[in-house]
């Protein structure tokens, strides 16, 4: 398959061409055609349509052995736009800490004295260097501990990430299990894997496998533009800021088992808890970066 010849903005969030998300010449304007006011009080009340596309399988040579079934739920069209919005606004609400704290002028150690006489001095009254007039004084409605958290339903997160990778068939590949194929760490033979595949290692691309081996965890990881996927770290936000998609055959079967009209919904649900807390580590770490940048 060849790669896409557009690259996307560093910044900005790729969108699929199909049915659902319509492509545009330029990344602004795919984000003002998706993020746009839509009624989304009532988003799944049309009802869920099933997403059935053939995808090639390919061998870690990068020829075709046979092709794959992808069926998934799938939110009607006049509908989809909202359900992918609100799952992708709740999970970056979701990666807020909220941790960010002020001292007020209470708070700050010191000022039990006055600072110098009332009069005689040229300068204005002080009563306190607790001020925050003062350098080092207090801070005047400033941040304080925030829980940002919103609840989304289970089924309304899961359509919403069901539809993501449904109207990315166009840009999907099946590749075989190539964990066997690293008897050693070698970001170059990723790199050759990735080009035999048809994918740019300059474009953003996403791995969903079922096991992410050592060996393919460290040839990967210096790679910039790719991100490798189990079904625990599984988010709405990496389908979508991918330019191509590449699952294994095992993490096809999982989607069809997990994201298809057969699959039955677990109380303990261990995918869905795990995910959510790598979500929460992955907002920690991004605000501990801007933090050491400012």
């Amino acid at each position: 398959m060849a790669a896409s010849s557009a690259a996307a903005s560093p910044s900005s969030i790729a969108f699929f061409s199909s049915s659902i998300f319509i492509s545009t010449p330029t990344a602004s304007s795919r984000l003002n055609c998706f993020f746009k006011s839509h009624n989304t009080k009532f988003p799944l009340r049309a009802s869920v349509r099933s997403e059935l596309a053939t995808l090639p399988v390919l061998s870690f040579e990068g020829t075709q052995v046979g092709t794959a079934t992808l069926d998934l739920k799938s939110a009607p069209a006049e509908t989809a736009r909202a359900v992918v919005h609100r799952g992708l606004t709740t999970d970056l609400t979701n990666r807020r800490r909220g941790t960010a704290s002020t001292l007020t002028r209470a708070e700050v150690r010191g000022g039990g004295r006055k600072p110098y006489g009332q009069k005689k001095t040229g300068h204005a009254r002080q009563g306190s260097r607790r001020t925050p007039l003062r350098p080092g004084g207090g801070v005047v409605f400033g941040p304080k501990p925030k829980d940002w958290s919103i609840k989304i339903n289970k089924k309304e997160k899961q359509l919403a990430i069901s539809t993501a990778i449904s109207s990315a068939f166009e840009n999907t590949i099946v590749i075989e299990d190539f964990d066997e194929k690293f008897e050693k760490p070698k970001t170059k033979e990723f790199i050759a894997m990735m080009k035999r595949l048809g994918l740019d290692p300059k474009e953003k691309s996403t791995f969903l496998m079922s096991e992410v081996s050592d060996n393919v965890k460290l040839s990967s990881r210096n790679i910039g533009t790719l991100k490798m996927l189990t079904p625990r770290t599984l988010n709405l936000f990496d389908i979508l800021d991918a330019e191509k998609l590449v699952f294994t055959k095992g993490a096809v079967e999982f989607l069809n088992e997990r994201y298809g009209f057969d699959y039955v919904e677990d109380e303990d649900d261990e995918y869905e808890e795990e995910a959510e807390e790598v979500n929460a580590d992955e907002g920690t770490e991004a605000e501990g970066n801007s933090d050491s940048t400012e």
